[in-house]
């Protein structure tokens, strides 16, 4: 049995060569004709457009401008401070006893004198009962002791006096030296007397001295029971609930923060102390300060406090600022952007922050010249204000510097003033999806 061979040419379509060299290379050579006429036509369209990215002669660079502008600027040190309380009070117990009133709430704001705490009176109020009925005895014995003395001055005087008569009626031999002895005696034990009973009127003023220092104290301590606040503030936690016995001076109760007015700590570098101390020198020193989570909310305070040490871990010194904090915006251990302003600098020379670039040679602008064409022109920046930057040395006041668009300039481009949303100034918006 024999089998015939399959034919293995390829079917042709209508108008395709059936050869397959002559097709690959028929191919080839359109598509390098069309590439050519491609690369013509795009050469022909920039020439007829122009280059806009150089300013060549192709035409105007589209930019937007901004003035040259002289005013009076601030010099500041900004940084990162932290609010701290104007004082912090830790409440203790200077007695013992059961806590029987707690006469606020958490948080709340006191003022100074308001009650905070009551303990226990009633064995205070004994001990001072005590006190009081001991003073009392003291002042009887003392009264009592200054009536025996009264009444003994009065026995010596008439002794002295029976001594006297004694003596001379003994001159006169009508009486006997035994009875003028005997009255002589008599007299002088009475002088005795008299002065014992003066040294009991000092023992009894003394007692009654002792006996009121004791009803002092017994008054001290019952006012210990009562607990007032010592300052205005905003009291904390609570450590010990009403009906719990506390100890003398072991427990906090809690704490009052004074939150008006307030502290607002923050460090600066070593090397700006002696600007910070020239300028202090000549007047008050302000701070501003900026709660991190809120910037359109600005405290303003004056410096009243320079460390008397730099740390020598950090090259830093630390200053604290003063504010009233009237609307409670700044809290104690809040982060704030803290800025001290040193003095203003009159007449500066100003211009928005982007205008500024930096190549090799340093930092420069471009300046639109009234040709409408553009200059490189060198510059040296001072203290950056925001959203600007004060010039030193380089422009004057009314010149106009390109602030977008600079990365497509050359020195003496023309440009096409535009305005910041890409029209240009005195034509009108270019309608949305056309082509330039």
């Amino acid at each position: 049995m024999s089998f015939s061979k399959p034919s293995l040419s390829k079917p042709t379509r209508p108008g395709w060569a059936s050869s397959g060299p002559a097709l690959t290379f028929a191919a080839l050579t359109v598509a390098a004709f069309l590439s050519i006429q491609g690369c013509n036509s795009s050469g022909s369209t920039a020439k007829a457009g122009g280059f806009k990215g150089r300013g060549g002669d192709g035409g105007p660079v589209p930019v937007v401008v901004a003035m040259v502008s002289q005013k009076d600027v601030p010099i500041n040190i900004d940084v990162i401070g932290n609010v701290e309380a104007y004082s912090t009070i830790t409440v203790k117990s200077l007695v013992g006893g059961e806590l029987t009133l707690v006469s606020f709430r958490e948080g709340d704001y006191v003022k100074k004198g308001d009650l905070l705490f009551t303990i226990d009176q009633r064995p205070l109020q004994g001990q001072l009962n005590q006190a009081q009925a001991n003073l009392a005895r003291d002042k009887a014995s003392l009264s009592q002791a200054e009536a025996n003395l009264a009444r003994d001055i009065a026995n010596e005087k008439y002794a002295q006096a029976q001594a006297a008569r004694y003596e001379k009626l003994f001159d006169q031999g009508v009486v006997s030296r035994e009875q003028t002895d005997q009255m002589r005696s008599s007299a002088d034990a009475l002088s005795q007397t008299v002065l014992a009973d003066k040294a009991a009127i000092e023992s009894a003023q003394a007692q009654v001295v002792s006996s009121t220092s004791s009803v002092s104290n017994a008054n001290v301590q019952l006012g210990y029971t009562t607990i007032r606040s010592p300052i205005d503030g905003r009291t904390g936690n609570i450590a010990v609930k009403q009906g719990n016995v506390i100890a003398a001076n072991t427990t906090d109760l809690m704490t009052i923060t004074e939150v008006q007015p307030i502290y607002v700590t923050f460090s600066v570098p070593e090397a700006q102390l002696s600007d910070i101390k020239r300028y202090m020198a000549q007047g008050q020193l302000h701070v501003n300060a900026i709660p991190q989570e809120d910037a359109a909310s600005q405290e303003t305070g004056v410096l009243t406090f320079i460390d008397n040490t730099v740390d020598a871990t950090t090259g830093t010194i630390k200053l604290k600022g003063t504010f009233q904090n009237e609307d409670n915006k700044l809290w104690p251990g809040q982060f704030v952007r803290v800025s001290l302003r040193l003095t203003t600098r009159p007449n500066a020379i100003v211009v928005p922050n982007q205008a500024v670039q930096t190549g090799q040679d340093g930092q420069f602008v471009y300046v639109v010249k009234e040709d409408k064409t553009v200059e490189m022109r060198p510059v040296v920046t001072g203290t950056r204000i925001d959203q600007e930057l004060v010039i030193d040395r380089g422009l004057q006041p009314g010149e106009t510097v390109v602030t977008e668009g600079q990365l497509r300039l050359t020195p003496n481009s023309k440009v096409q003033i535009q305005d910041g949303r890409g029209v240009p100034v005195g034509g009108r918006e270019r309608p949305p999806g056309k082509a330039s």
